[in-house]
């Protein structure tokens, strides 16, 4: 009985990796490629064309600086690298020809860092993460807004500020703005549990926090993890020919990220707080750039926080790590109900980049922020409504030119192509309704047939070449992308391809695509990197619900070796009083909370601490039966026809082969 229920012990440790990033390593194989003279014609172009020339973002983004972190390098306790102030300091002068030159007016802006005065009495540490941490100073105390990924890194930025300031005063309440992991991760460098379970320091986030902030990475955590990884081009050197940050800010601090339950939940737009003395009125924006957000206004400082409901950039409607697609619609309608609500605010700032000062620079701001995302909107489901499938959307080139005019509506993160793509999504879904795609064969099985049918693989690459010499790396991709699926071992197409995907990299104005397309010819090059991933932290197990983590044990099964098998598993918690039916048939398991199975095959009686401490501790069935937290009554070889069938999915499965 031991042994197999120990099998489920282990086999559950996995339920905790989900969610981060891969630690930047360097890939063997080829040495990336300089700038073709096509690439370099189509940035000096786009350096040409370039309307974005005044001066007020990099007066903005460096205004108020009172102060640097004194070390170069963030250190966590046991020695590793958390954050390295100098990783982007190539960033100056001139876009290079391997780099988009909007694209580096952006990350130019994005390097400044340090503490920055943003109003009296309210600060901001920026370019220590890819987000911000906001300090307002209380009466007593320093209420924290944000507090970047990572614990190391918040602890750091808020010392540099109590330093600077030569404040002793404690935190007094923290406001996390919506339910990403930039934005909490931090938690635990800023406040202490204990205080925020007391009622001590108020921990406050907008209503579905603590679901979403848990739920987002979960399900389909392995492949948003893997995916983020080209995203953010964790495995890029930081160089001209590498990454250049990603648009949104420079790049993550390396860490796991912290999740602490919170005290006070916003659910109405108008609900006002007085925290130490500072009056804050909130407006709610779920569903927007994320599923739980609020924005909210310092009325007695008319400063508003836009959280990341406006940005400087046209943020992601469809986000090409993988999640839900966002409602630009709503969006739009949120960032417009701002302006009515907020017409006195006289710096606003946001948890990216740099504030905006200045009612009608404010207005100015948001009046094309709301527009942005209104127009992508309702171009796609024009262009959709006469006829335009998906992937004509995607080469829909049309922006207005108030908008073109605006870095801020640039997309250095989301991008016109995908955001439209993803719009119709939102609506239609992946279908564009021409039955000739309703039933694609298997990748693989379609490239072979394509190059037998170009005459094969030495065809196919030698319209390759020529489509690569003639810079048209577009089709090149598209072209080879079926040779190196056809036939992944050889050599010659995985270089070519790559040599394209870098090329299309240099010339995306897009950081997130620069970072996928670089990811892809690296991996072309030199195999994709087999390190673990790093967990999400002991602390988002901790909030998931039994739900959640018995939803996540079900995906998991192989459902072709479960096929046939039956089992009914009573899980009786004690301390919380929850009475869970596991019951497998069909090749899932279904899990019901209060559901009372008459005869069970199996029965665990047991703790929640119990169950996580399977999952985050790997205690075995026979120490916890021995402590008296778990009893097992009936066949534990119930658990087999689940426990033996878990799949632990790979973290670096292929993304450019097959």
């Amino acid at each position: 009985m031991s042994k197999t229920l120990n099998r489920l012990s282990a086999a559950l440790l996995g339920a905790a990796m989900f969610g981060g990033p891969a630690l930047a390593q360097t890939l063997p194989g080829g040495a990336p490629k300089p700038a073709t003279p096509t690439t370099q014609r189509a940035n000096q172009a786009a350096a040409q064309a370039m309307a974005m020339n005044d001066r007020q973002d990099f007066e903005d983004a460096t205004r108020g600086k009172l102060a640097e972190l004194p070390e170069p390098i963030v250190r966590a306790a046991d020695g590793r690298e958390v954050w390295n102030t100098q990783r982007y300091d190539f960033i100056k002068g001139d876009a290079p020809a391997t780099v988009h030159p909007s694209l580096w007016r952006e990350q130019k802006l994005n390097t400044a860092q340090g503490l920055f005065k943003v109003a009296d009495g309210i600060y901001q540490i920026r370019g220590y993460d890819i987000a911000n941490m906001t300090l307002v100073e209380g009466a007593s105390g320093w209420i924290v807004i944000d507090t970047l990924l990572t614990e190391d890194m918040a602890r750091a930025g808020l010392k540099l500020a109590m330093d600077t300031l030569k404040s002793r005063k404690p935190v007094v309440a923290v406001i996390i703005t919506h339910s990403h992991a930039d934005h909490f991760g931090g938690i635990r460098g800023v406040v202490d549990e204990a205080d925020v379970r007391s009622g001590k320091v108020p921990l406050i986030v907008p209503e579905g926090f603590m679901d979403h902030a848990v739920a987002e990475n979960v399900l389909a955590g392995n492949a948003m993890t893997r995916r983020a990884q080209y995203m953010y081009g964790v495995s890029l050197p930081a160089d001209a020919q590498g990454s250049v940050g990603t648009g949104l800010g420079l790049a993550l601090s390396n860490g796991a990220p912290g999740l602490i339950p919170p005290s006070r939940v916003i659910g109405k737009t108008g609900e006002e707080l007085t925290i130490d003395g500072v009056r804050i009125q909130f407006q709610m924006a779920q569903g927007s750039e994320a599923p739980a957000e609020f924005m909210f206004y310092f009325p007695d400082k008319k400063a508003l926080c836009l959280s990341e409901v406006a940005t400087k950039l046209m943020h992601n409607v469809y986000t090409i790590r993988g999640a839900k697609v966002r409602d630009a619609l709503a969006w739009s309608k949120y960032i417009n109900e701002t302006l009515d609500l907020y017409p006195e605010a006289e710096v606003a700032f946001a948890s990216h980049h740099w504030p905006t000062w200045g009612k009608e620079h404010i207005r100015g701001f948001l009046a094309n922020q709301r527009d942005t995302y209104r127009f992508l909107h309702d171009r796609a489901m024009n262009l959709a409504n006469q006829g335009q499938a998906m992937t004509e959307l995607s080469n829909a080139a049309f922006f207005p030119k108030g908008l073109a005019a605006d870095a801020s509506s640039h997309g250095y993160y989301g991008t016109l192509s995908h955001n439209l793509r993803a719009v119709y999504n939102f609506y239609l879904g992946f279908y564009d309704a021409n039955p000739a795609t309703l039933d694609p064969l298997p990748r693989a099985e379609s490239a072979k047939r394509y190059v037998a049918a170009m005459g094969g693989e030495a065809a196919v690459l030698a319209l390759g070449r020529k489509a690569f010499a003639d810079g048209d790396y577009r089709w090149t991709a598209e072209l080879v992308n079926q040779a190196v699926f056809a036939n992944p071992g050889s050599a010659e197409a995985r270089a070519l391809q790559a040599d394209a995907l870098e090329q299309l990299g240099y010339q995306a104005e897009s950081a997130t695509w620069r970072n996928a397309y670089l990811m892809g010819a690296r991996e072309l090059r030199g195999g994709v990197q087999k390190s673990s991933v790093s967990s999400s932290g002991p602390d988002t197990v901790r909030g998931m619900s039994n739900e959640l983590l018995f939803d996540f044990i079900a995906l998991r099964l192989n459902h072709e070796k479960t096929d046939g098998l039956k089992a009914t598993i009573s899980m009786v918690f004690t301390d919380t009083n929850e009475v869970w039916a596991l019951e497998l048939s069909n090749s899932v398991l279904n899990s019901t909370k209060g559901r009372v199975l008459k005869n069970p095959d199996v029965t665990l009686t047991l703790t929640r601490q119990a169950f996580l401490a399977m999952l985050l501790q790997g205690k075995k069935v026979p120490e916890l039966v021995q402590a008296g937290m778990l009893k097992v009554e009936g066949n534990p070889q119930a658990f087999g026809a689940v426990v033996a069938n878990i799949v632990n999915f790979d973290p670096a499965f292929n993304l450019v082969t097959p």
